[in-house]
């Protein structure tokens, strides 16, 4: 009884975690993630834009929202707008800013993020990145899934997207060995 309410426990604590983590503003913290494959050139590929080191992370508690991070680049052309993203095994994804203001940690949905020729945009703690509501029990830590970026003239790019457990591990408990 007392390894069932401890663990209940614990994984409480760590979803409040992962929320925080994800919409806070943490000065140099990068995702931890394992580079994946750019995205491919296809019939649906946007021009001159590449995706990489997608890792969406599962919430700790069931239910709670989970997060994904990535980075964009534009390499020319006129300015684009990244105006949606899709998570295959994701009711609904809504990309996030977190921001810093007088000291004031806030978190706020956007609608579309500007990108730049030769610029490159991070999705990541502490700035943009991307809540998921709703993920599949079929989203499983160690497998993959594919994300897509939506532009503002719908041309579309997808990539293969790592899915990680809580605090980036690729089993169910973030990497942590529990023995009970």
């Amino acid at each position: 009884m007392r390894a069932n309410s401890f663990a209940k426990s614990l994984a409480a604590a760590t979803g409040i975690a992962l929320v925080l983590s994800g919409c806070s503003k943490q000065p140099g913290e990068a995702p931890e993630a394992t580079a994946s494959a750019p995205a491919a050139a296809g019939p649906e590929a946007a021009p001159g834009i590449t995706v990489s080191d997608a890792v969406v992370r599962l919430p700790a508690v069931s239910g709670n929202p989970g997060v994904a991070y990535f980075t964009i680049a534009q390499g020319s052309g006129a300015p684009r707008k990244i105006a949606a993203i899709h998570v295959e095994g994701v009711e609904r994804a809504e990309m996030h800013e977190s921001t810093m203001k007088g000291g004031v940690a806030s978190m706020g949905a956007v609608t579309e993020v500007a990108l730049e020729p030769g610029k490159a945009i991070q999705f990541a703690p502490g700035g943009y990145h991307v809540m998921l509501f709703g993920t599949a029990p079929t989203l499983k830590a160690g497998g993959t899934t594919e994300l897509t970026v939506t532009l503002d003239d719908g041309d579309k790019v997808s990539v293969s997207a790592k899915v990680e457990g809580v605090g980036g591990g690729s089993d169910d408990m973030g990497g942590h060995d529990m023995k009970m």
